[in-house]
C-alpha cells in the first residue's frame, strides 16, 4: 500500500497494523502535503505506543559478569593460547613476524568469546563467536604450515593426555565459582545450596600454571601437530554447537515478539 493511501484510509479507532506500507516506518515523504506529514507522524506515535516491549533474550541474561568462564570452548581457547605461546617461544628470531601473527590469532579466539558474551544482543554475541571461529581457523592454518616448514613435529597418534592434559579437569580448575555448567548456552544453574558463590575480590587472579600445575611441566619440544589439531577441532565443534544454540534462542525470541504483535493487532480489531 502507498503511504498516501495508508494515511487516508487509516482508522484511529481500529488501527490495522497488518496494512503498514512496505517501507514503514522510514516512509518517503516527498509526495506528501504538510497536513499528511502531520497525520503520518500521529500514526507513528500511535504505532510506537501500541508496539509490545521487546522480550528479553534469555540467552543474554547473565548474573555473572565473567560467565564466559563457564564455557568449555572458552577454557579450551585459553589452553590453546597458552600452548601456542609456549611453542612460539621456541621459534628462531628470523620467524618473529610469524610468531607475532600466530600469537595474535590465538589471543583473538579468547578475546572474542569474552567480548561477545558481554554484548547486549544475542545476534552480536553470535557475530563475535564467528570472529573466534575465524581466528581459530587461522591458528589451524599456521599450525599446519609450521609443521610443513619443519618447526613443529608430527607424531601420529599423539594426544594431549600424553603430556598430562585433561581438558575436563583443566576446565574445572579455571572455574572460579560453584554450580553446574551449561556448556551450550553459557547459563549458570544454582547448586543445591542456593546461589553460586561470589568471587572473593576483583583482583583474585591466579595464572593457569597455578590453577592447573601440569602446565608447568610442558615444553615446546613436547608439543605436536596432532595435539594442536585435537584441541583446535574440539574447540571448533563446541563453538559451532554454541552458535547453533544461540541461533535457536534468537529465532524463539523473534517468534515470541511476532506473536505479541499479532495479539495487539487482534485487540485493536475487536474494539
Amino acid at each position: 500500500m502507498m503511504v498516501k493511501d495508508f494515511i487516508n484510509r487509516f482508522d484511529h479507532t481500529n488501527p490495522d497494523w497488518a496494512q503498514l506500507p512496505a517501507d514503514w516506518p522510514d516512509c518517503d515523504l516527498q509526495r506528501l502535503t504538510f497536513d499528511e506529514i502531520g497525520k503520518l507522524n500521529g500514526i507513528k506515535t500511535l504505532w510506537e505506543i501500541s508496539r509490545p516491549t521487546r522480550p528479553k533474550q534469555k540467552s543474554r541474561v547473565w548474573s555473572d559478569p565473567e560467565g564466559y568462564k563457564w564455557l568449555v570452548p572458552w577454557s579450551n581457547a585459553v589452553l590453546l593460547r597458552f600452548l601456542i605461546r609456549k611453542f612460539t617461544e621456541s621459534l628462531p628470531q628470523s620467524e618473529y613476524r610469524r610468531k607475532a601473527q600466530v600469537d595474535d590469532a590465538a589471543r583473538s579466539v579468547v578475546r572474542n568469546i569474552e567480548e561477545g558474551y558481554k554484548r547486549a544482543t544475542t545476534s552480536e554475541y553470535i557475530d563475535f563467536i564467528g570472529y573466534s571461529q575465524g581466528s581459530l581457523e587461522e591458528v589451524k592454518g599456521d599450525v599446519r604450515e609450521l609443521t610443513e616448514d619443519g618447526f613443529l613435529r608430527s607424531q601420529p597418534g599423539a594426544a594431549l593426555v600424553d603430556v598430562g592434559i585433561d581438558l575436563g579437569e583443566f576446565h574445572g580448575r579455571l572455574k572460579e565459582r560453584r554450580g553446574k555448567v551449561k556448556e551450550v548456552t553459557g547459563e549458570i544453574e544454582e547448586d543445591n545450596k542456593g546461589m553460586v558463590q561470589e568471587r572473593k575480590t576483583p583482583w583474585d587472579y591466579r595464572p593457569v600454571t597455578v590453577l592447573y600445575p601440569p602446565l608447568n611441566n610442558i615444553y615446546a619440544k613436547d608439543l605436536t601437530y596432532e595435539m594442536f589439531l585435537e584441541l583446535i577441532n574440539k574447540t571448533d565443534y563446541l563453538l559451532r554447537t554454541l552458535v547453533a544454540s544461540l541461533e535457536r534462542k534468537l529465532a524463539a525470541d523473534r517468534q515470541g515478539y511476532q506473536i505479541q504483535q499479532m495479539k495487539i493487532r487482534d485487540k485493536f480489531r475487536k474494539k
